[in-house]
């Protein structure tokens, strides 16, 4: 776009301003007249220019009315510097002055920036002389990138020239490419390196304008322009590369322009609340197969999948054009491939059609070689043109076989590459079944990623584990993975865990018959080729019992052990199952999540070793190691022994040795206690409380806990329940605080047991449940409320399990029917997932035993339930 110049008005013609609020007015009926008439897409480009023109001439008429010195200059920068305006992005805005200003200038200035933001525009200033631009641009390279893309409003051309080349000469090529590299890792890093989110940032996040905008800036500071056909016109692009370029950003553009109009702000998620109404504006609409939201979001993350194929491309050749090739170290590798430095080419163009084994044989040695930093651009581009390659006979290729399941065999680099053969289309193509996932939502309100990302993340975490500068995480994964013999096993089934998603149908049986068809088709050993479907089908599993059944008790991890059978499946079905659940979303996993787990592993792998435990012998030895820690607390020998004598066998199996120490240590002198007791401790797991209530037993007691936590903001996730001999309620809860910090969990605690001791010593009436508004993901993907009581496996108890949009005053609504119909709770495991909550409870009462009233009592929890 052209500078816009300002002229000022000529002395003895002056002409009374306007008010502010005409031409407020003016402004924002202009805006809105473009608006109307925005109804073609392709026309993204002339709109913005149009709305950085409207702005041009507002800001005109605001200059003009204060008769600044002349030698004053109003310098558009950033992307309006551009010449382009997104419906409500900011108007970056810098005041060039010869001298710094006097006071009655600034006294000016600041008339007029208010009056900016009077007429509506959103204003971003600077206040600045030339020297003061050059030292903010040695400190800040995001001004340097500020300063490149600007264009003269006023002021006198000539020293409007004399600025942008003094700026221009400031710029060091070399110096701004590397900056603006590290500054796309940062930020690539701050969206976890991931193209395909569910809720995408299209500006900032891998593939989005912000990519486009690098390649510009980087072309500008050498001056080559930041037009796509003028980048191709040098050799950088192919004409077809030029077209989707083109095509990718103009969709790109035309979402944010809607996105901004939907959301009446500046706004660059996609995020859900957005994306049907988006749907409907591009003509997407609801069929039998995908939603009109998911149709959208594929015309989306193609535009980001080119972006993220072909930016590379171009960073690539400009960088050849800033640092010299001259007397770069050419090392053949082999026929095929070289190493030019440390990038790595083909010795040929055409290596890929006339070998295409190569296209394997280049990712393999991209791990191999520790010297190996990067691609080169031409060999990226002949990949992605000879992906027509990868057929049904390249598939069948023994040795292809054999090169992709080396990929998985080597100890570095395997993310990396993953991440670049989906980048490329080659991973996809090499296994069909995968490719199909390529983009797909996932609509469950806990991932956050399509299903490929997600894939990929739960091979990163697992990938991770092998890193030894990661082994303070999960030291006990880092450990097994370690000991953990042909850990190909573990990334392959990673790689496989979701790909029957998608294809109606239990997704964990349909992706073990793929993983299966694969495996037998590739050269494993044979134990491998069982264990991987085998872990396909079971991903969930692990989860299930630890997060739904307790595992404390002795039956279940029998039932866990026999499901599992060896320690080599048990050890590879916890990794998967750690890998998995931290590659959802950060809202899903926790500390107390990563505890049951631990904790469920080592009871089984203690089953399995010692040959199937038997019940009685588990029991005893917990009571013994419960005893050990009692006397560390300097107890008396017999001190536990009233208190022992009022539990029963089932409190033993439902609590562990530590659990039950600290109980004792706390309850062993208060057994007839007629006040509550009320006790806290940080959780051992790290995160959350450990609370302890102690009082004699009531109806509506869990129903009153729960109110006490939800109101305070607490969440509940686990519970156990228990009613002594002598009719005391001895309950267990886990709590999860918001925001808590080490050095003030001592103040939580004093708080939980004062508060909560008190109202239950009042025992008022039951305070009515919290009343929240749902999420905006429930809004959008509302979760059908389920709920089904069965008798457990034991006939002793009967199971609750609900599921629900999770929500504050959840439990205690639940809580409050079953106290109605004198329903007692044995224990209750709180899983939420995302949005989504999924309750077990382990119930007994006379009920129970009516099929009618249990029916009766499963349609009122359901209207419970029901969202606000």
């Amino acid at each position: 776009m052209p500078d816009v110049v300002i002229e000022s008005a000529t002395p003895g013609m002056h002409t009374p301003p306007r008010p502010v609020t005409a031409l407020r007015q003016d402004y924002l009926a202009g805006k809105a007249a473009l608006q109307a008439r925005f109804a073609n897409p392709s026309a993204s480009a002339p709109l913005l220019r149009k709305l950085a023109r409207l702005t041009d001439q507002t800001l005109a008429e605001l200059w003009n009315r204060h008769r600044f010195p002349v030698e004053a200059l109003l310098i558009a920068v950033g992307g309006y510097g551009r010449g382009e305006l997104f419906p409500h992005s900011d108007v970056d805005l810098l005041i060039l002055l010869p001298d710094q200003p006097s006071p009655a200038l600034l006294e000016k200035l600041e008339i007029f920036v208010g009056e900016l933001w009077d007429v509506g525009l959103e204003v971003g200033h600077s206040v600045r002389t030339l020297a003061d631009c050059l030292n903010e641009a040695e400190k800040d390279i995001t001004v340097q990138t500020a300063l490149l893309e600007c264009r003269r409003l006023t002021g006198d051309a000539a020293r409007f020239t004399q600025f942008r080349d003094t700026v221009h000469r400031y710029i060091d090529p070399k110096e701004f490419f590397d900056a603006k590299l590290l500054e796309q890792q940062a930020r690539y890093g701050r969206f976890q390196n991931a193209t395909y989110k569910l809720e995408p940032n299209l500006k900032e996040a891998p593939g989005g304008l912000r990519d486009l905008h690098l390649v510009g800036w980087i072309a500008a500071a050498l001056g080559l322009g930041r037009d796509w056909r003028a980048l191709a016109a040098l050799g950088m692009l192919t004409r077809e590369e030029s077209q989707k370029l083109r095509r990718a950003e103009r969709t790109l553009r035309v979402i944010r322009i809607q996105l901004h109009w939907l959301a009446k702000r500046r706004e660059d998620r996609i995020l859900f609340d957005y994306q049907n109404t988006l749907a409907r504006d591009f003509g997407f609409h609801d069929d039998l197969v995908n939603r009109g939201s998911e149709r959208l979001m594929a015309h989306y993350y193609r535009a980001a999948r080119i972006v993220s194929q072909l930016t590379p491309l171009l960073v690539h050749a400009l960088r050849g054009r800033i640092f010299s090739q001259i007397g770069v170290k050419v090392v053949p590798l082999n026929a095929r491939f070289q190493l030019r430095g440390s990038v790595l080419e083909t010795t040929a163009p055409d290596i890929f059609q006339r070998e295409p084994s190569a296209i394997l044989e280049l990712f393999l040695l991209f791990e191999q070689q520790r010297e190996i930093t990067d691609i080169a651009p031409e060999t990226l581009r002949a990949l992605w043109h000879a992906r027509a390659q990868i057929d049904d006979g390249f598939r069948a290729n023994p040795l292809n076989k054999l090169l992709f399941i080396q990929l998985f065999r080597e100890p570095r680099g395997l993310t990396r590459v993953l991440r670049r053969m989906n980048q490329y289309g080659v991973l996809g193509r090499y296994i069909p079944k995968f490719g199909d996932l390529v983009g797909r939502m996932q609509h469950d309100l806990f991932h956050v990623y399509t299903v490929d990302e997600h894939t990929l993340m739960v091979l990163r975490n697992m990938r991770r584990f092998a890193v030894p500068a990661f082994t303070h995480e999960y030291p006990l994964c880092s450990r097994l993975i370690e000991e953990f013999a042909r850990p190909e096993v573990l990334y392959l089934a990673a790689l496989f865990h979701d790909i029957g998603k998608g294809r109606g149908g239990d997704h964990s049986k349909i992706g073990r018959d793929i993983a299966a068809e694969f495996v037998n088709g590739h050269p494993l050993p044979n134990e491998d080729r069982e264990i991987i479907p085998w872990l396909v089908e079971h991903h969930l599993t692990m989860s299930h019992v630890a997060q739904k059944q307790d595992v404390y008790d002795p039956e279940v991890v029998q039932e866990f052990a026999t499901l599992v059978g060896d320690q080599r499946r048990l050890t590879a079905l916890y990794l998967l199952t750690v890998a998995d659940i931290r590659g959802t979303s950060p809202k899903v996993w926790n500390a107390w999540k990563a505890k049951l787990l631990e904790d469920l592993f080592k009871a089984t792998q203690r089953y399995l070793a010692q040959d199937q435990i038997q019940p009685a012998t588990w029991l005893e030895e917990r009571q013994d190691e419960a005893l050990r820690l009692v006397r560390l607390y300097g107890l008396r020998e017999d001190a536990h022994q009233d208190f022992w004598n009022e539990l029963d066998t089932v409190y033993f199996l439902r609590h562990d040795a530590r659990e039950i120490a600290w109980h004792t240590r706390m309850l062993f002198n208060r057994l007839h206690t007629k006040e509550p007791v009320v006790r806290a401790r940080l959780s051992e797991s790290g995160e959350g409380l450990q609370v302890l209530v102690y009082t004699p037993d009531i109806p509506d007691l869990f129903a009153r806990i729960c109110a006490f936590f939800e109101r305070a903001g607490y969440s509940i996730f686990d519970a156990h329940i228990h009613t002594t001999r002598s009719r005391y309620a001895l309950d267990s809860f886990y709590v999860f605080i918001p925001e808590q910090r080490g050095e003030n969990y001592r103040d939580l605690i004093g708080y939980v047991e004062y508060e909560l001791g008190k109202q239950l010593q009042e025992a008022g009436p039951l305070p009515a449940p919290v009343k929240a508004r749902i999420s905006r993901q429930q809004k959008h993907f509302p979760v059908q409320p389920h709920v089904l009581i069965r008798p457990d496996e034991r006939g002793k108890y009967n199971v609750l399990a609900i599921a629900a949009g999770d929500r504050p005053g959840l439990l205690s609504t639940i809580a409050r029917v079953l106290a109605a119909h004198r329903v007692d709770i044995q224990s209750a495991k709180i899983m939420t997932l995302g949005e989504r909550a999924e309750d077990h409870f382990l119930i007994s009462g006379p009920i129970l035993g009516d099929d009618m009233a249990v029916r009766r009592m499963e349609n009122e929890l359901l209207q419970a339930i029901q969202p606000n």
